[in-house]
């Protein structure tokens, strides 16, 4: 693969992301999962938890500041749900399971422990061009996928400029570090000499009064 197609593979890894994870959920317990996404970014999700007679299952999706985008209680066993929302900002998006166990339903008994599985979705990968613009639009199937072209060529230049933004902001704060540690060295230097320069004067008046010099 030449070193073109290499960058273009990696701009579209970064932009076309699909997660999926399985993971089992204690009974009377919660488990959570954080991900960052960049401002104005689609993203849509699968999830379905497996069967547990009596024991109800939560689901929430908050992001850093406590903000509740998508929400559902007592989630239905073993169907496969869905939910998608549109970020406004870049921040890490917290998304959580919560089993509850009723003693009243399932009495002296400490419930079982449920698989879950999750799948995310998030940028182009998320829009459904065949289903959604396709039908919208009466868009014949080449002009879907020429669509969906337009869209990743514009996600990639946008990803390109978002990374240069943090290469700059990186590189503008490796120089603030260099030059604190720089004035930092300078000070200490002149604070060490300071204190020979004072030791020197201390000790050889001190040993004048004891008359161990002249």
């Amino acid at each position: 693969m030449s070193r073109v197609g290499v960058r273009t593979f990696l701009a579209i890894s970064l932009i076309v992301q699909a997660q999926g994870i399985m993971f089992y959920l204690e009974p009377n317990s919660h488990k959570c999962l954080k991900e960052e996404v960049h401002a104005n970014v689609l993203v849509t999700g699968e999830y379905e938890v497996s069967e547990a007679l009596g024991q109800k299952t939560d689901y929430v999706i908050q992001d850093s500041k406590g903000h509740t985008l998508s929400q559902k209680e007592d989630i239905p066993h073993g169907k496969l749900l869905k939910f998608s929302f549109v970020t406004e900002t870049y921040d890490t998006f917290e998304i959580c399971f919560v089993s509850h166990v009723p003693n009243h339903i399932v009495p002296d008994q400490r419930g079982v422990r449920q698989e879950v599985m999750l799948i995310t979705k998030r940028g182009i990968e998320a829009k459904s061009y065949e289903g959604l613009i396709g039908e919208a639009a009466k868009l014949k199937p080449v002009e879907v996928e020429l669509k969906r072209l337009e869209d990743l060529s514009e996600a990639i230049v946008q990803d390109f400029a978002r990374m240069r933004k943090n290469e700059e902001e990186m590189r503008d704060t490796n120089e603030a570090t260099n030059t604190r540690v720089l004035y930092f060295s300078l000070f200490s230097i002149c604070v060490l000499f300071g204190l020979s320069t004072w030791q020197l004067f201390y000790f050889r008046r001190y040993f004048r009064m004891k008359k161990l010099i002249e």
